[in-house]
């Protein structure tokens, strides 16, 4: 049995295992089936009815079908609740396919409106901007939440830090001014392990699982936390629209969590250093990163949010050029979207993942994104300066192949 108060680390390894004992088994299994046997014709009608309409399992009664219902996704949701402090959790396919379950039922409750605070992920961005799912958006800062409130607003959405360039937002502030309009943070970049939006007034968790819940690239997944009434129909949403998590996407990213508190404290740590040492290099116009002095004028770090992260954004002051010579030369860094793996990650945000934003939101060319990973501090930093060092002499970097010939030459 836990403690009564157990730590974040003793959450993380037991949370979602109840029951393992007396099955026999220790770990999870993974059950793939896609139909269940009904007991009755009456009886699998019932549970038909109360699984498609949003609720949960009865025991001992029939899960009739995957798309409804799923063991292993019902194990990492429990978890994740857990973590993030909430009644309950719903598991996605995907990051999008979570907001879309979230933006789909606010317009269904005939709250069309969604106010919305850059910068943020490029995807919300798009899917918000170009109004697909029914929604309309008034873009603001925090100070401008209370005044874009309207009769029809549905949602408040943040992400803190924000992407790609790691700005924090107080969401008990937001949450204020938002009063009985529900507040969604983005939690992808702090994970539980350093933010916990609930605590801080928010009403709905998103996160991308694929990032740093499952940490280690190859699983793909999204969640939405919150109040059981908002579980309820973000379960209709998703059994009717088929974005439930696939079975084994949701044993990798429950066993992503078990390690998710040392992978994201020992990343954070490596990433503090490497912003340290890249203050003042020649190459960078600015390190965006919270952690470094004069980036968290609210004093928000040790508030509300535990630490600065493990993602780090660079302005190259070569400007956009710099920017793609200094991705391009990156070797041991893997030019690639997506953060929050063991590996690390670059990316030139406004040409990626923050493309379809309009151009007076996106992010300045010259920024590029890192996402730091576990490998050894000295041997990022000895890629990262080597690149800037590329950048800045506008060297036009060789191919690996190029470089394994000529070191075996």
């Amino acid at each position: 049995m836990m403690p009564t108060t157990p730590h974040l680390e003793t959450i993380a390894v037991h949370a979602g295992m109840g029951g393992l004992t007396e099955s026999g088994v220790h770990v999870p299994g993974i059950d793939l089936s896609t139909t269940n046997p009904l007991g009755g014709v009456e009886s699998g009608g019932d549970s038909y009815e109360n699984l498609a309409t949003g609720g949960t399992l009865v025991p001992g009664e029939s899960a009739v079908y995957q798309r409804l219902w799923q063991p292993g996704v019902a194990r990492f949701e429990t978890a994740l609740s857990a973590l993030e402090g909430a009644e309950a959790t719903v598991a996605f396919a995907s990051g999008m396919a979570a907001l879309a379950a979230v933006l789909i039922a606010t317009v269904a409750a005939g709250k069309p409106h969604v106010v919305a605070l850059r910068p943020i992920y490029g995807g919300t961005d798009h899917v918000l901007a170009t109004g697909l799912l029914g929604t309309t958006v008034t873009w603001v800062d925090a100070a401008g939440v209370r005044a874009a409130i309207r009769a029809d607003t549905g949602l408040v959405i943040l992400e803190t830090p924000a992407n790609p360039t790691l700005e924090l937002t107080d969401i008990r502030a937001v949450a204020d001014a938002a009063g009985e309009v529900p507040v969604l943070v983005d939690n992808t970049f702090a994970t539980p392990v350093l933010q916990r939006p609930i605590d801080s007034g928010a009403t709905l968790v998103l996160h991308s699982a694929t990032k740093f819940l499952g940490g280690h690239g190859d699983a793909m997944g999204g969640t939405v936390s919150g109040p059981a009434d908002w579980a309820r129909r973000l379960r209709q949403v998703r059994a009717l629209t088929g974005g439930i998590l696939h079975p084994f996407g949701a044993y990798l990213l429950h066993r992503g969590l078990r390690t998710l508190p040392v992978r994201v404290l020992a990343q954070q740590a490596t990433a503090a250093e490497i912003a340290g040492r890249l203050l003042g290099h020649p190459a960078l116009a600015r390190v965006h990163y919270p952690g470094l002095p004069g980036q968290d004028p609210q004093g928000l770090l040790g508030r509300q949010c535990g630490g600065a992260g493990s993602v780090i954004a660079l302005d190259l002051a070569g400007g956009f050029d710099a920017a793609v010579r200094f991705t391009e030369a990156c070797r041991l860094i893997t030019h690639a979207v997506s953060l929050g793996g063991v590996d690390s990650l670059v990316q030139h945000p406004a040409s990626l993942t923050h493309r379809p934003v309009e151009a007076g939101a996106r992010p300045a060319a010259a920024v590029v994104r890192l996402s730091i990973g576990l490998e050894h501090v000295d041997d990022l930093m000895a890629d990262i300066v080597a690149a800037l060092d590329l950048a800045t002499l506008g060297l036009v970097p060789v191919s690996t192949d190029d470089l394994m010939a000529t070191r075996n030459s």
